[in-house]
């Protein structure tokens, strides 16, 4: 026998389907069957010569020839139900002529599990009705603060690090300004504010995305990171909404045995506000180094939005009230697939391994 190549597989199928259109008798069909698919039949001889192959081309030989034996295999018996008087099934007979490519693309990658998670959270949302909305990275200080109860000097400034890009003076192209107004947002509410000066209320929406700040890069905090912004602006809200939705994402990102606590904290754009806590994956609330010996991880940071954001936004906040909550997003992720190193997100790892129930998110 020749060296088996595809040419040559392709002849042996070409073979036995002309051999199956002469068959009248199930007695013929058995000969056949022994002919082309028994234990010393033509596709088992071409397994027989394919170990004489290069080692590099017999995977690909191999998987050829195994393709053929299950397609002809069903075919044998779509001709026996025909004999037997039995209507096949249309749809399997269909599938079972149908050409192969004749070759598997290769699998070359997977999702980020940062992108993944996105993708499960923005599922949970639209679930729920929210929309998904973007904005700028580089953005005003307007947008950034002002619009989110941070003048310029509020003491808030203080608590965001933040990255500025200083823009030249028309006058002295050459200097700088002194107080750039641009710069890499801090955080996606910034998106928020646009949305909110843009859209009339009613309105539900998260925003996902990649923020800056100038931090100190350690296990649990790097200058470039993720937030995933959310907001509901409505006739009548309250805190308990807010708990029912964080509570509602916390379960079906980590199950219904999740440990979550509420801390009234501060934040200028919400008031009241609250910290979300999640009890510490990495050591179940004992103290590690990635909880800062706390036993917990803030995920977030959420509240009661303030009427001067409203106002700002030309939002009536007579008629209109909303929660909005932010969420440390590398740390959702971190905490779904046990990652203890929030640096390693951004290094350029391919470690990760895929995670097959989230491909369809």
């Amino acid at each position: 026998m020749p060296e088996i190549d595809l040419e040559l597989i392709k002849s042996a199928e070409n073979q036995i389907k002309k051999d199956l259109e002469a068959v009248k008798t199930t007695a013929d069909l058995d000969r056949i069957f022994h002919k082309h698919l028994g234990s010393r039949g033509q596709i088992k001889q071409l397994f027989k010569e394919m170990k004489a192959l290069p080692e590099n081309r017999r995977k690909a030989v191999g998987l050829e020839i195994n393709s053929l034996q299950e397609k002809m295999i069903r075919l044998f018996d779509f001709k026996k139900q025909e004999l037997s008087g039995q209507q096949p099934d249309q749809a399997k007979a269909m599938k079972a002529e149908a050409e192969s490519l004749g070759f598997n693309l290769p699998k070359i990658g997977h999702l980020h599990p940062i992108t993944q998670t996105i993708r499960h959270l923005n599922k949970v949302f639209i679930e729920m009705g929210y929309s998904i909305v973007d904005g700028p990275e580089i953005e005003t200080s307007e947008y950034n603060f002002v619009r989110l109860n941070v003048p310029s000097n509020h003491p808030a400034m203080d608590m965001q690090d933040t990255i500025y890009i200083a823009r030249a003076s028309e006058k002295y192209p050459q200097r700088h300004i002194k107080e750039p107004d641009l710069l890499l947002r801090t955080q996606t509410s910034s998106v928020e504010s646009r949305i909110m000066a843009s859209c009339k209320p009613p309105m539900k929406f998260v925003c996902p995305g990649r923020v800056y700040r100038n931090e100190k890069v350690n296990k649990s905090n790097h200058f470039i990171f993720h937030h995933y912004q959310g907001v509901a602006i409505l006739e009548k809200v309250s805190l308990k909404d807010l708990f029912g939705t964080l509570d509602i994402l916390f379960k079906r990102m980590y199950g219904p045995k999740v440990v979550v606590r509420y801390r009234n904290k501060y934040y200028p754009e919400v008031e009241p506000g609250v910290g979300a806590d999640m009890q510490c994956f990495n050591c179940q609330s004992k103290g590690c180094s990635l909880c800062k010996n706390v036993g917990w991880i803030e995920m977030g940071g959420a509240g009661i939005i303030h009427p001067k954001v409203l106002k700002m936004a030309g939002i009536d906040a007579k008629k209109f009230m909303g929660f909005a909550f932010g969420l440390g997003l590398d740390r959702w992720v971190m905490a779904k697939y046990n990652i203890t190193d929030i640096r390693t997100l951004l290094g350029g790892s391919l470690a990760y391994k895929y995670h097959e129930h989230e491909n369809t998110l």
